[in-house]
């Protein structure tokens, strides 16, 4: 919880970014804070604000090519996103780590008091810089305190993204080998966090590399995936984390996100909330409103590749095309039904199957997030902590990285995808490296990947991590962004038009599909069931695929631009017009 407790510190007052550009280094503020051990604490803590909170950190997915939403990003849309209305190029927050990092190193404290804090200050440089190199690829590296008129910014170059990485690499090693603080409570910083990032900031740029063969760096990629494997054996071997199980097959990977105290056992670092600091979020509410949040609905594409609970693929079960929702959901890797509203799923008692009256568009309404009471549904009432680092990633990471490379065995697949399938209830599969690669997986999102070890650790990374804030990044750095404007928004498999349907078996009625160009159902429907009409109105974007399956925004053109800009952002305009040294993303 200290955390939290930055955000009533005296640097709210002393530290904004405006100020210290005002002060001199001579002030009592600047003696104060640098004079001892506690002051330097005090500041440290101004740094989680780069973080996100509890009102964002659950929507870090929010823009995936396996989320259908009521409204497209503009990102994705044809002409919609530009230089003139692109964000993101801010510095505020390095300005302010470099100032510590410079009077650091003057500070009336031990060097190991000293190196400590400058290991955390250094751990959010490079969180600081990850954002910007996925953000934007090239960028201006800074590593002093940028003055009033921005000189470095205004006027410098963008350095290569060699020179970012390796000096995010730099940056965790240190913070690694200083940050003193090998537990916490979930909220701060410690060395394993600093390996954490590290594996997470050396896949991305290995895999960059590898897939973005016009950078001409596919040679250097291993250098990369080398520093995962590196990292990750170290946090393996001597960190203090391990899968949780506590909780059963059934709901131990949902308990991560739903517990009001981080689940330290596997949680390295999250956004603690708490309902005596007043310090709440709303996940609920984006989750499940009809009008506050995005209406956020899971595809059936990416429904298709959770594994049946024996390992096989879903995609292998006979007429898997033309299940009912209660049908598909049996014999599935039990992370089905803590991603998702399945069948036996309750809320205050009741059972709660998919929301079709006024949120889920497909049926696979999720659930990863929210708690199970509706009284936290109507606002910024939700005390569950936000998993921001997870020991899970750490070791997909590692088993990617290990396969990349060709060094991937039987007991890493155990240690690794094996602990994290045997965690969901799955049976088989868990000791030995698959053989055979499944055509579905690969045909439908992967279409130049042969190696069935590769594909089947996409498929954990993406079942496992789901809304968790890694999708677009993960299709960026594969080149599989087209996914972004081509897999298909579909969901459940409706039988028949105007007959009832019991999702849940449960012996009530929940929804019933029509002809939206009729002015209603032309059956009796009872109380209690949604009334869904699929297209007819040019504004009804429900409609149907032609086996049978709901389609969501069909007629919404998402757009990936052949010439591959949107693998970064664009520059902000001003930018451009202020720094003459400055070149704009090609495409842009």
């Amino acid at each position: 919880m200290k955390k939290l407790l930055y955000i009533c510190s005296f640097l709210a007052i002393l530290f904004s970014s405006c100020q210290m550009e005002e002060l001199p280094e001579a002030t009592a503020s600047v003696k104060d804070v640098f004079g001892s051990e506690n002051g330097m604490k005090t500041y440290s803590y101004s740094f989680y604000n780069m973080l996100p909170s509890g009102t964002n950190a659950y929507e870090m997915d929010a823009m995936a090519d396996y989320g259908g939403v009521n409204n497209l990003n503009a990102f994705i849309r044809e002409g919609a996103y530009s230089a003139e209305n692109s964000t993101g190029w801010d510095w505020g927050n390095l300005r302010n780590v470099n100032y510590f990092i410079e009077n650091a190193q003057k500070a009336n404290v031990t060097d190991a008091v000293k190196n400590n804090y400058l290991g955390i200050a250094r751990f959010f440089r490079a969180y600081f810089y990850l954002d910007k190199l996925t953000r934007f690829g090239e960028v201006p590296w800074i590593d002093h305190p940028l003055q009033v008129t921005e000189d470095d910014i205004l006027y410098g170059q963008r350095d290569s993204r060699t020179v970012i990485i390796d000096h995010i690499i730099e940056d965790l090693d240190f913070a690694y080998q200083n940050v003193t603080a090998a537990t916490s409570d979930g909220s701060l910083i410690t060395k394993w966090t600093a390996l954490g990032l590290k594996t997470r900031a050396a896949l991305y740029e290995a895999s960059f590399r590898k897939y973005h063969t016009e950078l001409s760096l596919a040679n250097t990629a291993d250098k990369y995936y080398q520093y995962v494997v590196d990292a990750a054996t170290e946090l393996m071997k001597k960190g203090p984390y391990t899968i949780y199980n506590g909780s059963g097959p059934q709901a131990s990977q949902r308990q991560l996100f739903i517990s009001d105290k981080p689940v330290t056992s596997e949680v390295m670092l999250a956004v603690v909330l708490s309902k005596d600091l007043a310090v709440l979020g709303d996940a609920n509410w984006w989750w499940t409103s009809a009008t506050y949040g995005p209406r956020y609905s899971l595809v059936r594409p990416f429904m298709n590749t959770i594994l049946n609970r024996d390992g096989t693929p879903y995609t292998s079960r006979a007429g898997y095309k033309t299940e009912t929702f209660y049908q598909e959901c049996q014999d599935r890797d039990f992370r089905l039904s803590q991603l998702i509203r399945t069948p036996g799923y309750t809320r205050n008692g009741s059972a709660a199957p998919p929301n079709f009256a006024s949120y889920s568009y497909t049926g696979y309404q999720p659930i990863k997030y929210t708690l199970d009471d509706g009284y936290y549904d109507n606002g910024g009432y939700n005390t569950n902590s936000l998993p921001l680092m997870r020991y899970a990633e750490v070791l997909l990471n590692f088993a990617e990285a290990k396969a990349e490379l060709g060094t991937l065995t039987n007991e890493d697949w155990s240690k690794s995808i094996g602990e994290l399938r045997k965690r969901a209830g799955v049976t088989g599969g868990l000791t030995e490296k698959p053989t055979v690669a499944d055509t579905y997986l690969q045909q439908t999102f992967f279409p130049g990947i042969t190696d069935p070890v590769i594909l089947e650790i996409r498929r954990e990374r993406q079942v496992e991590l789901a809304l968790e804030g890694f999708r677009f990044d993960d299709l960026k750095r594969w080149k599989r962004g087209e996914l972004m404007a081509t897999l298909e928004w579909s969901g459940i498999y409706v039988p028949a038009l105007n007959a009832l349907m019991d999702l849940d078996q449960d012996g009530v009625f929940d929804v019933v599909f029509y002809d939206g160009a009729q002015s209603g159902p032309t059956i009796e429907v009872p109380k209690g069931c949604a009334k869904i009409p699929i297209g007819g109105k040019s504004t009804n974007y429900l409609t149907l695929t032609a086996d049978k399956h709901l389609e969501w925004f069909k007629s919404q053109t998402r757009t990936w631009y052949p010439d591959g800009r949107q693998y970064y952002y664009p520059i902000p305009a001003p930018a451009i017009v202020k720094n003459k040294n400055l070149t704009q993303n090609p495409g842009w």
